[in-house]
């Protein structure tokens, strides 16, 4: 297969960009890091910018087969609980300060990932979030997020030794503090061959001063800090690469755990993150696309494609003439085709014949089916009206609901089809 080919049948993850200020213009950019594990693993990466108004234009970049978010501001705290942070006015000034580069609240930006997540939590599309994008999820799920860590820690946690430094702006690339790893998990596989079996600890790079909260009920803690942070968890019901599952969140960045003047990661297990997340994406893809796949009619000749033309002419005349109740100006010619196709079949069936008695019926009850008709009008007069006044978000939600509701039933009807049985 050429190498222009490759862009037609890899799966699609896609990355929401982030915004800064270069030459006094916005510029959006992506870690390179993720871009190059994406690739080196199998699968294209498609960059959502974070423009205004993208967050209502996602059906755009459709087919999608995998989201990775990573890195970028807070989230709006209007998302979750924060209220029950406590802080005072001058506290929230000084965490402003102290963190400057990161409190600017990105609206935009919150829409577009909040969108997205919730849509892969929808349709169980493969998810990757590291750093913000595993707070983006937790808060996408209902779970809610510390408005600083430290701050906020270092009430509940009153012991010195157990306190964290989780953004150190001095050794910003090269600190790092001491996670546990909670057995049996994705992480515990995938760095089991660098941790100690009784003290289940290895070392991760920081650079937030939010984190999740309370975590939302879906998913399970897979490492934490020694100041009781959940440093990575997942949803065990949704997490099988193998069959195109995978829904997770990590606070470090295992992309960017490097040697010191290298390339090479510091564990083996980091690369694993994002082997293991394409891998998902793959097999989401695989199975997307065979779902989708329908047999295409058989191309007809020349002289059967006429055929075929001249049949669907006879009986749209015939339907017409039928409904209308009166003489259609048409060549005799053109209804006998369908004559003659009708004689040349067999006797109806009894199925047949039940069905066209059940039709017979139907037109005689046809004042009943016009007055259901005119209350179908009123019913969608209405609905109209009341989706006009609706917001944008409101709409999106309420689209979702539908397609879910919409697969449920064609799942359903399937199974009814194949298994008269069940």
């Amino acid at each position: 297969m050429a190498n222009s080919d490759l862009s037609m049948v890899l799966p699609r993850v896609l990355i929401v960009s982030r915004r800064t200020l270069r030459k006094n213009k916005f510029v959006d950019f992506v870690g390179e890091y993720h871009l190059d594990l994406i690739v080196s693993y199998g699968a294209v990466p498609i960059i959502v910018p974070r423009v205004s108004g993208v967050h209502t234009l996602l059906q755009s970049f459709e087919p999608i087969h995998g989201v990775l978010l990573c890195e970028g501001e807070d989230i709006d705290p209007s998302h979750y609980d924060a209220e029950l942070s406590g802080f005072s006015s001058e506290e929230l000034q000084e965490i402003g300060k102290l963190h400057a580069s990161d409190t600017v609240i990105d609206k935009e930006k919150d829409s577009i990932e909040l969108r997205l997540a919730k849509l892969c939590l929808e349709r169980n599309i493969p998810y990757l979030g590291i750093c913000r994008g595993s707070q983006v999820l937790n808060v996408a799920c209902g779970g809610t997020l510390y408005q600083d860590v430290e701050k906020e820690l270092e009430k509940e946690c009153p012991d010195q030794n157990q306190r964290v430094t989780h953004m150190n702006y001095d050794d910003y690339d090269g600190h790092r503090h001491v996670v546990k790893v909670v057995e049996n998990t994705p992480l515990h596989q995938w760095f089991r061959d660098s941790l100690d079996d009784e003290k289940m600890e290895m070392r991760v790079n920081s650079y937030h001063h939010q984190g999740v909260k309370r975590l939302a009920q879906r998913f399970v803690p897979m490492a934490f800090a020694p100041d009781g942070l959940i440093e990575g968890f997942y949803d065990p019901d949704a997490y099988n690469p193998e069959e195109g599952k995978f829904i997770m969140g990590l606070q470090f960045h295992p992309e960017r755990m490097r040697q010191l003047d290298s390339d090479d990661f510091e564990y083996p297990g980091c690369a694993y993150a994002y082997q293991e997340f394409v891998k998902a994406v793959r097999a989401y893809e695989k199975k997307l696309s065979q779902s989708e796949c329908v047999p295409k009619a058989p191309k007809l000749n020349h002289e059967l494609e006429m055929k075929r033309k001249s049949l669907l002419r006879s009986f749209s005349v015939a339907k017409n003439m039928y409904s209308r109740r009166g003489s259609i100006s048409s060549k005799e010619s053109e209804l006998e085709v369908g004559a003659e196709f009708l004689e040349a079949n067999t006797a109806l069936s009894l199925q047949q014949e039940k069905r066209l008695k059940q039709m017979g019926a139907t037109v005689r009850n046809a004042s009943a089916y016009m007055e259901q008709l005119k209350m179908g009008e009123e019913r969608e007069r209405v609905a109209r009206a009341i989706i006009g006044k609706m917001s944008i978000e409101q709409i999106s939600e309420l689209m979702s609901f539908y397609r879910i509701m919409t697969q449920i039933c064609s799942d359903s009807l399937e199974k009814k089809i194949t298994d008269p049985a069940s």
